[in-house]
């Protein structure tokens, strides 16, 4: 180290203490420590690898081989006359040095008495902008270099934005180079009201502007005697203090499996990093797209097993059953499920230099799994000064844009603002295996293609007289967790126990067929149940009793079916269940996303739902069973005889 105390020489340790005595104390206070990841970004030249260089040196971080190697280097490569140049510190690439810009993202480790830090210089020219999303993806906090000269400039805008888009919260506007205006107030006073103006419509949670001179150490570790003006914190006092959000317990369990360990016939374990949450043995996990459930048997490491595990740690979790979990699956906890679907909402930042054109099929990868893609649908491109959402029919190189993403398969996913890991994707070129676009998905759409009805010649009336019933809808309508796939599922139950012929169109299945490309916009709902109508119609044509269970929300379209049918074969049922209640049972967990606003246009919440004024039965559901419910539904077929000749005895199963 250079001529300071070393990180070892802190910790006070008897002199008769042995060497590994005092490697363990100095890893043991290093566990200790939080860690906080950040970045520099900005535009070219402003100043971030020399400021990550200074910062080390300062803090007596740099050893003296190191020293050495820059002192040479600055002669050969710098730009500083006879001074230090710090760039070259992290600079490290030939390219770099010759241009004097950076290219990659260089990482690097150092350590405070009070913090660990990881940070991630990235490249400032335009052409790099796919590393700046890069060293951003992890970061808890940004530093936002400005040229005090320059002032406020398009790349800075932009990585203010990516960096916004990729979940950073904390922002430190670090008005370098100040002692090339005289370490003028006013310069960064106006540099600062600049900021400000545009960053205040991108949610972040701090920015705290520092005036400093990386080149000469003004404000970098501490107080400088140049900018007397300025009351507030260093640059390393603040990184050393900044809050961070704890994230171990708030976020539910999520483990996605990157590999089937089973090195013999005895042993059968799911590797992997634990991206949120925490699991011990014996908790219940479920398999996020089988929805099969276990529980935890073990929690296997090569230290030996553990009680518990949280986020960030690589384990091996053996379960109690012998339950299909492959690679690209994940573990999960029961009570909070992630969104397993195919067709999605999400913010892409393109990298290359071929235009994003919706129609266009890439590979789609997350943290573990792989799916072929297509974009449907790119909704509009993000105007990086004015943030404006605009028309367009692609994305040109470092361009921002939100779209639709249909994949082959269905892959688990969260939405981006609440799980960083699971919720983010990167697009792979299929010809030349290049990553061309990074994604932060937003909300499922729960979308497919259409499926065609073909009705047979033989006439409707026949084809009932043959099941000895009247063909009918019966169309159960009312909020999500009202009870209308159960009380139809029961009713169903007792009419195939008498010999009915039946079928049940139930929403949530639908949406996995036939209407998996529809999302839940008033344009696509009113869609949706156009479809399910037409579908409708031609079972009743075959001359089945339909039981049709959709939330169905706006009286226009259940009127529209109706009309589809021939008088008496529609009877509209509403199955009413107060908000309150069907937000209290939230069977699927889907009032809760709602209500944080994790899903949109969800009915009830920030979609409306008209309830039916002339239904053919109203259910109130509060304080009454499932069995009273259905023997209501009945009593209605019978009275406008959809069936006939039965014993009433025989409803009970």
């Amino acid at each position: 180290m250079t001529s300071s105390r070393s990180q070892l020489g802190q910790i006070k340790i008897s002199p008769a203490a042995s060497a590994a005595e005092e490697i363990n104390a100095y890893m043991a206070e290093q566990e200790k420590k939080s860690l906080l990841r950040f970045l520099t970004c900005g535009s070219v030249d402003d100043g971030k690898s020399t400021l990550i260089g200074r910062l080390l040196y300062d803090t007596k971080l740099i050893f003296e081989d190191q020293l050495a190697a820059l002192t040479k280097d600055s002669r050969k490569h710098g730009t500083n006359g006879e001074d230090i140049d710090f760039a070259l510190l992290v600079d490290g690439l030939e390219a770099e040095r010759e241009q004097g810009i950076t290219i990659d993202v260089a990482y690097r480790f150092f350590s405070t008495p009070k913090r660990k830090f990881i940070v991630a210089d990235t490249p400032g020219h335009e052409q790099y902008t796919r590393n700046m999303a890069t060293g951003a993806s992890t970061a808890d906090l940004a530093i936002v270099l400005v040229d005090a000269r320059q002032g406020i400039l398009r790349q800075t805008r932009r990585h203010s934005f990516i960096a916004s888009l990729l979940g950073i919260r904390n922002i430190i506007l670090a008005v370098n180079k100040i002692d090339l205006v005289d370490y003028s107030q006013d310069v960064f006073d106006k540099i600062v009201a600049d900021y400000q103006e545009f960053a205040s419509k991108l949610g972040f949670k701090t920015i705290q502007a520092i005036p400093l001179s990386a080149r000469f150490g003004d404000n970098v570790i501490g107080p400088s005697a140049n900018l007397p003006w300025y009351k507030g914190p260093a640059l390393l006092q603040h990184l050393e203090n900044v809050p961070l959000e704890s994230t171990d317990d708030a976020r539910p369990f999520r483990f996605p499996v990157q590999f089937v360990n089973r090195p013999n016939l005895d042993f059968r374990g799911f590797s992997g990093t634990i991206a949120s949450g925490s699991v011990a043995p014996g908790d219940e996990v479920v398999v996020a797209k089988s929805g099969k459930s276990s529980r935890v048997k073990r929690i296997v490491t090569w230290d030996g097993d553990l009680k518990s595990a949280g986020e960030g740690e690589a384990v091996t979790i053996v379960l109690d059953d012998e339950i299909e979990v492959s690679r690209g699956n994940m573990l999960v906890a029961p009570e909070a499920r992630p969104d397993v679907a195919d067709q999605f909402a999400a913010n892409v930042v393109w990298f290359a230099d071929h235009a994003l054109i919706p129609g266009r099929s890439y590979i789609l990868r997350t943290e573990t799994d792989q799916v072929t893609a297509t974009i449907t649908d790119l909704k509009y491109r993000i105007d990086i000064n004015s943030f404006a959402q605009e028309a367009a029919k692609s994305l040109d190189l470092n361009e921002v844009g939100v779209v639709n993403i249909s994949t082959q398969e269905p892959i688990a996913f969260d939405p981006y603002k609440s799980n960083r890991s699971t919720g983010s994707f990167i697009l792979i070129d299929r010809l030349t295996n290049a990553t061309v676009g990074a994604g932060m998905i937003d909300f499922a759409l729960r979308r497919a293609s259409n499926v065609h009805w073909q009705a047979l010649d033989v006439d409707k009336a026949s084809r009932a007289a043959q099941k000895d019933q009247k063909p009918a809808v019966v169309w159960f309508t009312g909020l999500s967790g009202s009870g209308k796939s159960t009380i139809a599922n029961l009713v169903e139950k007792r009419l195939s126990s008498l010999g009915k012929h039946t079928y049940i169109l139930d929403g949530d299945n639908v949406r996995h067929g036939l209407n998996r490309d529809l999302g839940f916009t008033e344009e696509d709902r009113v869609e949706n149940i156009r479809r399910v109508g037409e579908v409708a119609k031609l079972m009743a044509d075959a001359g089945l009793i339909v039981l049709v269970s959709f939330i169905s929300p706006f009286v226009s379209e259940r009127r529209m079916v109706r009309e589809l049918l021939d008088d008496g074969e529609f009877l509209e049922i509403f199955v009413d269940t107060p908000f309150e209640e069907c937000a209290k049972r939230d069977p699927k967990g889907l009032y809760a996303k709602a209500l944080r606003g994790e899903i949109k246009n969800f009915t009830g919440v920030d979609s409306p739902y008209e309830a039916p004024e002339h239904p053919e039965l109203h259910l109130k559901t509060v304080g009454r069973t499932t069995e009273e419910l259905a023997s209501e539904v009945e009593k209605l077929l019978v009275e406008h005889g959809i069936i006939f000749n039965y014993d009433q005895s025989s409803w009970s199963i």
